[in-house]
């Protein structure tokens, strides 16, 4: 009896960490301080345009969306979505990612399979400005089928302590302006995957690819479009739509006496979005509680500042609309 013979394979985890080395490296800036393969990764933040800087971290995954990867056997952007969703995660706090790391845990490595994976949070780190600087790679037959894996991320970036945005200025009549999503982003697959279970490689008519393609399109990162508004004053709060929906998230930032108007018909609902909800049946309150249904994620502004900020978005090229308010009860 031995290791391999018992289900783990170091050679197997020794070539995968030879087939990501390159490409992690890519990542790097001179503040990564150590090569993957060290017991910690090591990062030098540079404080200097800070005056009271403040470490926000977040850690997350990207759900079901895994299995439908693993339908078409397509596993270079999965990696992109987890990074892109913590991204999002820390910029609605105002903060800008450092670094990232990552957790894969699977029944049987396949070096091949999951340095794709690895290649997307290579993409998603590079698109961000973020060092990938190190993760943990767990392959545990028993607890994971063979063809069964998961994964995780967990971020750091960095705020100024009097530019942290919590919602905490938010009042009535503030306007909500909304960003619009690539698609399901990393949230509803275990609905969608049951609506279209048996079907995930069928294109649907209107579609001219596999609903599974539709599915897999990438998390989008906020962070370019929004980072020239964080030291704007009159950019109250943020919210990332994940799960729980538009309202469900929002309404995590929003004092206490206070609710949201929403306008549902103010956007463009993407094509998927409508072939869920007719394909599965599904009641619109529950459309709405699960997934974004076109907006990935929301500024709440002041009333003052909502045409010059929405007109920056829209000169830069963002799809960006009012698609409702703050009001009081």
């Amino acid at each position: 009896m031995d290791y391999k013979s018992a289900g783990v394979d170091i050679s197997a985890g020794e070539e995968f960490v030879r087939l990501i080395k390159p490409h992690v490296r890519e990542t790097f800036s001179n503040r990564v301080m150590t090569d993957i393969g060290a017991f910690g990764g090591f990062f030098k933040p540079d404080f200097g345009a800070y005056r009271e800087p403040v470490l926000v971290s977040s850690i997350d995954g990207v759900g079901t969306k895994l299995k439908v990867a693993a339908e078409i056997g397509k596993y270079d952007t999965i990696g992109a979505c987890l990074v892109n969703h913590c991204v999002n995660d820390i910029l609605v706090c105002g903060a800008r990612p450092m670094f990232f790391l990552d957790y894969y845990a699977c029944g049987q490595l396949k070096p091949v399979m999951a340095a794709d994976v690895v290649k997307g949070m290579v993409a998603g780190c590079r698109e961000n400005g973020c060092a990938l600087i190190g993760g943990e790679t767990a392959e545990m037959p028993g607890l994971y089928a063979a063809d069964d894996f998961d994964l995780a991320g967990t971020i750091v970036g960095m705020v100024d302590r009097d530019r942290i945005i919590n919602g905490r200025r938010i009042v009535a009549g503030d306007i909500m302006i909304g960003l619009p999503s690539s698609g399901l982003h990393t949230n509803g697959y275990s609905l969608a995957r049951k609506v279209f279970e048996g079907r995930l490689t069928r294109t649907f008519e209107g579609f001219s690819r596999p609903v599974a393609e539709e599915l897999l399109e990438v998390h989008r990162s906020y962070l370019n479009v929004v980072d020239p508004l964080l030291d704007d004053e009159e950019l109250h709060g943020m919210s990332h739509v994940t799960g729980g929906g538009l309202i469900g998230n929002t309404m995590r930032i929003v004092p206490d006496g206070l609710s949201l108007d929403v306008d549902w018909a103010s956007w463009p609902e993407l094509p998927i979005f409508d072939l869920i909800r007719k394909e599965g049946n599904v009641p619109e309150e529950d459309m709405r509680r699960t997934f974004n249904l076109g907006i990935g994620l929301v500024l709440i502004v002041g009333r003052n500042g909502a045409d010059r900020i929405l007109d920056t978005l829209t000169s830069a090229g963002e799809k960006a609309c009012i698609i409702g308010q703050v009001v009081g009860f």
